[in-house]
């Protein structure tokens, strides 16, 4: 069996919004809709980094300042590989084993911003090499994360650790789990896998990204 789409989107040509007065609101006064990214889930084992989690950002002010923080302890932790890659590495063995690839980037800052009682929920998309240098390596989806902060979600990406341009979201969950590539039930070995994502200039706007993928 073989899948493949291509299509092209607009894009507006800007880089992740952002905004250093972003603040924390209270567990109380979070909508409904954000509390169940506060609490666990498969890769996201909140119990198990808690009490490091409120050790080490504790002291910073709640709020984007904190988030950043934790980004930055992220991004300097892991050694990203795409050998690295395992399917069942939780947040907490991240952190220990200190290797991984994107998902465990977005995991463990996810988790680090849950146990801060920051609302964050995974992401996984395109991201192409817009705006940035070329990276010779082949293309593949990406992960990062998003937070709750004054009343909007906000994008940070742990592994980049910097606004990016023409960032597509593909879905949105509590993890990796919750909106994964693809999801078999049986037996099903992988043959070959492409990704490409390019930017297309549209010349009367100056914007656009062509996202491309075949499994």
């Amino acid at each position: 069996m073989e899948i493949r789409n291509e299509f092209l989107i607009a894009d507006s040509g800007l880089p992740d919004e952002t905004d250093v007065h972003a603040e924390q609101w209270p567990v109380g006064d979070l909508p409904d809709e954000a509390l169940m990214y506060l609490l666990g889930s498969r890769y996201c084992d909140t119990q198990k980094l808690s009490d490091r989690a409120w050790a080490m950002f504790g002291g910073i002010p709640g709020g984007w300042q904190r988030v950043q923080a934790i980004c930055d302890y992220v991004h300097d932790r892991i050694e990203f590989g795409y050998h690295h890659a395992r399917c069942d590495r939780t947040a907490s063995e991240g952190h220990e084993e200190r290797i991984g690839v994107c998902r465990d980037f977005a995991h463990l800052a996810v988790t680090l911003c849950r146990c801060m009682n920051i609302p964050a929920r995974y992401c996984t998309g395109y991201l192409g090499d817009i705006g940035v240098p070329r990276d010779p390596a082949p293309m593949d989806f990406s992960a990062w994360f998003e937070v709750f902060l004054d009343g909007h979600w906000y994008t940070f990406d742990a592994r980049h650790n910097h606004p990016r341009i023409g960032r597509i979201v593909i879905a949105r969950g509590r993890d990796a789990a919750d909106v994964a590539i693809s999801t078999t039930f049986g037996s099903a070995t992988l043959a070959r896998f492409t990704v490409v994502t390019d930017e297309v200039v549209d010349e009367a706007n100056k914007s656009g990204t062509l996202e491309t993928a075949a499994a």
